[in-house]
């Protein structure tokens, strides 16, 4: 079961039960996991939203006996993080962790997307109960954007984070410009005419971040291809991409499971990609909340911590618990 909306449209879907069709995918970070929802997506209302199962009776328990990293504990990861980056001259790396909050006896899921939905209209917000993997996120990321009529293929450099009120340094800048250039280098092997907008302010929440779009026009045969070589971008992982993958699997504590991967949605004019980023993994008895930064070389490490926590605040504040 999956209730969805895409970004700045207030209209709310979900998937009707023929199951020959399938238009909904979750991609896992590390591309070996999906999760596919059968169905054409068709277009629902509150009403039978307010009447749908969705509710914390049917989460599984939290059987993991995860326990989240310490503020210490993460600290001390990133300062191996950044010897790393400094050893091996990284533009970027990008290390995430696990909330864990337990602080509740029950928590009503139809309130707690209906939160999330009205704090992000600019975000791919959604929330499905599938078995035991239950997840809601709200996330503006796009890893890519396809029109299946004009052949058009939009993408977006998204990288650095602060408080809306704060003014961007050198660090930030620093980290959002080689997300550019790793996308600038894979559309030039596709077309030679890239449409790149100017770099600007991307709010989402709390928060916001540094984004350049760009456009191209591709064969629609090349769109699997490149979408395979975007993901995970260096918004998400790091560059180089291989290095920075394989390091993070060592380092990071828990396994990143859907965080950092994406969603692909498609319907009869567009194939949409959306980068799954605030989000989190539902259980009867806990709430999982990934969040991540990317560390370059300048990072400052209770910066990060902080970061972290500003982002976990997109899922957190919005639940409605007792």
């Amino acid at each position: 079961m999956i209730y969805f909306k895409f970004p700045f449209d207030e209209k709310l879907y979900s998937t009707d039960e023929n199951s020959t069709e399938n238009h909904i995918n979750f991609y896992s970070f590390d591309g070996f996991n999906k999760i596919d929802f059968n169905g054409n997506i068709i277009e629902t209302n509150q009403e039978n939203f307010d009447k749908s199962s969705i509710s914390s009776q049917s989460l599984t328990e939290d059987k993991n006996n995860f326990i989240a990293e310490t503020q210490d504990e993460y600290l001390q990861n990133l300062e191996k993080v950044i010897e790393i980056i400094t050893e091996n001259q990284l533009p970027k790396l990008v290390y995430s962790r696990r909330k864990i909050f337990t602080d509740f006896n029950e928590i009503n899921l139809k309130e707690s997307f209906k939160n999330l939905c009205n704090s992000y209209p600019n975000a791919f917000r959604y929330i499905f109960i599938d078995g035991e993997n239950s997840w809601m996120g709200a996330f503006s990321e796009v890893l890519g954007k396809f029109s299946k009529n004009t052949h058009d293929f939009e993408t977006m450099s998204l990288a650095g984070t602060l408080p809306v009120s704060e003014n961007w340094s050198e660090k930030e800048m620093e980290e959002q410009k080689p997300v550019s250039s790793y996308i600038r280098n894979i559309l030039n092997d596709y077309s030679e005419n890239i449409e790149e907008s100017e770099t600007y302010d991307h709010i989402s929440g709390n928060i916001k971040h540094l984004r350049t779009d760009f456009k191209v026009k591709i064969n629609p045969g090349d769109l699997d291809k490149i979408i395979q070589e975007l993901h995970p971008t260096p918004a998400v992982c790091g560059i180089p991409k291989d290095f920075c993958k394989e390091n993070i699997q060592k380092i990071e504590k828990f396994p990143r499971e859907l965080y950092a991967g994406y969603i692909k949605i498609e319907t009869e004019e567009t194939v949409q990609y959306f980068v799954n980023l605030r989000c989190s993994k539902l259980y009867k008895d806990s709430v999982h909340l990934f969040v991540g930064g990317g560390i370059t070389a300048q990072s400052n490490t209770e910066k990060e911590w902080i970061e972290t926590e500003l982002k976990s605040e997109a899922v957190l504040k919005n639940l409605v618990i007792s």
